[in-house]
């Protein structure tokens, strides 16, 4: 962890805190979150007892409302930025309290081990596309953006912008919603529908992997993985890139939310030198300052995804549009990441929407019964979830107000107790 220049090892999801007050703080912090995030439905955010309330807020004014002390809300502020890649007062609090909870609570959501960001694909995520286009052959299309769909006839009709033709009975559009505004529709979309996609926008992120003649990172027994807390630095947070055999060793960073916007303006080169300065005063070690090579991906800058992770929800949007984003339209059904009810936002997010997806159509065709559309996922074998504990004084410690109250509650009791016992002198 390195907070405005001074940097702090430690092991777990989240940072030690030394001082007694703001470690309340960060406990009420995750415990407040966390538990109110088991009052939102899973499928249905929006029917929340309290939805209309928090759909209201921004991340960042509940987050004022629950921390007290600048380094619980500095940090909270980092997680906001760091899971969804947007600014907290851009974001409702509907949707990020149930984004978090769909992820499996605060300590899964930022884990590396046990968590979120634990395995990687030997050989490269990129195969599972590689290995499906394999068993299709050459039912799969690549470079052939969809401009048009015609639904009014008998079956649906799929124009691409090179001016190829597809008919189909039924079509799965899995993109993000906003490039949903790229396709033109007869009939047209639903007004809901229209509103819905109008008001999600991307994240923004700029993904970099800076690439080491060795991981020196290790010589000092640190893990590669830095959280950065300073609104001067580029990055906000890396994770050891390596392969797993610990060759091409390699770091890779995220620039986040308002940063990527802001370093999104200078050159490729001067990011990579801010990028490796910053390490270099990180990690101690000169070393970072001789990469052997550097790759960076701007995904604002992507037309086909308009940004990453995935989309976000502004205040209001959910509760008022949040309903459509999975109702079919005719013969098109939803899926992507943003449909999803568990680890929305992940690939873990995407393959379970484009499944449910896949089962809506088979139901629609009668080979699959309406009961099975939403049927579980597995749970992994390879990489099973161990359960995430919290212990008596995680559970139990008051927050800050509480001990305050606490604090007043026994002094006013002890006033009177010093009160009664002058009073029978007195007598």
């Amino acid at each position: 962890m390195n907070v405005k220049g001074k940097s702090v090892a430690f092991r777990g999801p989240f940072p030690p805190v030394w001082n007694p007050i703001a470690y309340l703080d960060y406990n009420n912090l995750w415990r407040t979150i966390d538990n109110m995030g088991k009052e939102i439905p899973f499928e249905a955010p929006w029917q929340a007892p309290h939805a209309e309330e928090w759909d209201k807020l921004t991340m960042k004014e509940l987050i004022e409302k629950i921390c007290w002390t600048k380094t619980a809300r500095s940090f909270a502020l980092l997680f906001v930025n760091i899971n969804v890649t947007s600014e907290a007062h851009e974001v409702s609090a509907l949707w990020f309290l149930w984004y978090v909870k769909q992820c499996g609570g605060t300590t899964r959501i930022f884990s590396v081990s046990n968590g979120g960001q634990e395995r990687k694909f030997v050989g490269g995520s990129g195969q599972v596309s590689e290995k499906i286009k394999e068993l299709l052959g050459e039912r799969v299309k690549l470079d052939k953006p969809v401009c048009y769909i015609d639904q009014s006839g008998d079956s649906v009709i799929v124009d691409t912008i090179s001016h190829e033709r597809y008919e189909c009975r039924y079509v799965i559009s899995a993109i993000p919603p906003i490039l949903t505004c790229k396709i033109h529709f007869q009939p047209e979309l639903p007004s809901e529908r229209i509103q819905l996609v109008q008001r999600l926008p991307m994240g923004a992120v700029i993904k970099c992997v800076m690439y080491y003649k060795e991981a020196f990172w290790k010589k000092k027994n640190y893990c590669g993985c830095m959280l950065i807390e300073d609104d001067d630095a580029p990055i906000s947070i890396t994770l050891d890139d390596g392969k797993p055999d610990g060759s091409v060793p390699a770091i890779m960073g995220f620039i986040l939310a308002r940063k990527a916007h802001q370093l999104a303006n200078i050159s490729k080169e001067l990011r990579k030198r801010k990028i490796c300065e910053l390490y270099a005063r990180v990690l101690g070690s000169q070393e970072a300052l001789q990469p052997v090579h550097y790759e960076e991906k701007n995904w604002c800058e992507d037309q086909y995804s308009g940004g990453c992770y995935t989309a976000y929800f502004p205040p209001g949007t959910m509760t008022q549009y949040g309903r459509v984003i999975r109702q079919p339209f005719e013969k098109i059904y939803f899926a992507g990441t943003e449909t999803a009810t568990y680890w929305s936002g992940y690939m873990e997010g995407a393959v379970e929407a484009g499944e449910r997806a896949a089962r809506e159509v088979l139901n629609a065709f009668g080979k699959v019964p309406k009961k099975d559309i939403w049927a579980p996922e597995p749970e992994s074998k390879d990489v099973p979830a161990m359960a995430i504990t919290t212990t008596f004084w995680e559970r139990n410690l008051p927050s800050v107000p509480g001990l305050l109250m606490a604090i007043g509650a026994t002094s006013s009791i002890i006033t009177l107790c010093i009160m009664i016992y002058k009073c029978k002198r007195i007598m």
